[in-house]
C-alpha cells in the first residue's frame, strides 16, 4: 500500500489528519516514525510557502511522499498576528499555554467581543520523493477570540477560539464536530479528491 508521511512531529495535529484521511488506501506515517527526519526551517512569508518547504525538503530527505502542513491563527485586531508565527508566538520554546497567555495580553485593550474577530488558516502541500509539489489545498475557519480559555479539547489556541454559530470554542466542541468545521478539515476536504485522482493515475507508484 502507498505510504504517505505527515510532515509534522505534532502528534495531536497528526491524529486529526489521520482521522480526516480515513478510507483512503494509503499507509499513514508521521515524522515520529523516522529517526532521520530533519527539522525544516520555516522561513517562508506565508502559510503556503512554509507548507511547501516542509513537504519538499522532508520528501527529498526521506525519499517518501510527504504532506506538509502550515497553519495558524490570524487575528484581525493584531494585523494578522500571530499568523505564521502561531506555534512560536511567545518564543521558540513556547508552550500552548504561553502562546495563549501572550495572545490574551496582546488583546487586553480590545474589550468588545465583536472586535476580536479571527480565523484559523491551513495550507497543505504534497511532495513526491524527488521533492516536487504535486498537490496543494487551503482551508479556513472564522471565529473570534474569547476573553479566557474554555474547554480542554484540541490544542494550541483552540480553547480561546470561539466558533460564533456554535457559541463554543474548539476546546469545547467534540472532535467529530471540529472535524467538520476546522480549517484543517476544510483544507483536507479540498485535497482528498485530488489525492484520490493521483493514486488512481498510478503516478504514486511510478515515483516510489
Amino acid at each position: 500500500m502507498p505510504v504517505l508521511v505527515f510532515g509534522t512531529h505534532n502528534r495531536k495535529k497528526a491524529a486529526e489528519l489521520v482521522d480526516l484521511l480515513c478510507g483512503i488506501d494509503v499507509t499513514l506515517r508521521t515524522l515520529a516514525d523516522f529517526d532521520d527526519a530533519i527539522e525544516v526551517d520555516e522561513s517562508g512569508s506565508t502559510f503556503a510557502e512554509n507548507a511547501a518547504a516542509k513537504a519538499t525538503a522532508q520528501a527529498r530527505h526521506l525519499g517518501q511522499w510527504v504532506l506538509g502542513d502550515d497553519s495558524g491563527l490570524v487575528v484581525d485586531a493584531l494585523d494578522g498576528s500571530p499568523g505564521i508565527y502561531s506555534a512560536r508566538y511567545a518564543g521558540e520554546k513556547a508552550t500552548d499555554a504561553d502562546n495563549r497567555r501572550k495572545l490574551l495580553e496582546a488583546l487586553v485593550d480590545v474589550r468588545q467581543i465583536e472586535r476580536r474577530t479571527a480565523h484559523f488558516a491551513c495550507h497543505l502541500a504534497l511532495a513526491d520523493p524527488r521533492g516536487n509539489v504535486r498537490l496543494t489545498s487551503a482551508g479556513r475557519c472564522s471565529g473570534r477570540i474569547r476573553f479566557e480559555a474554555s474547554g480542554s479539547g484540541g490544542f494550541g489556541y483552540d480553547p480561546l477560539f470561539e466558533v460564533v454559530e456554535y457559541h463554543r470554542t474548539f476546546g469545547e466542541l467534540s472532535p467529530a464536530v471540529k472535524a467538520c468545521l476546522s480549517h484543517r478539515a476544510r483544507a483536507m476536504g479540498a485535497l482528498v479528491p485530488q489525492l484520490v485522482a493521483l493514486l488512481a493515475s498510478g503516478a504514486w507508484q511510478a515515483d516510489d
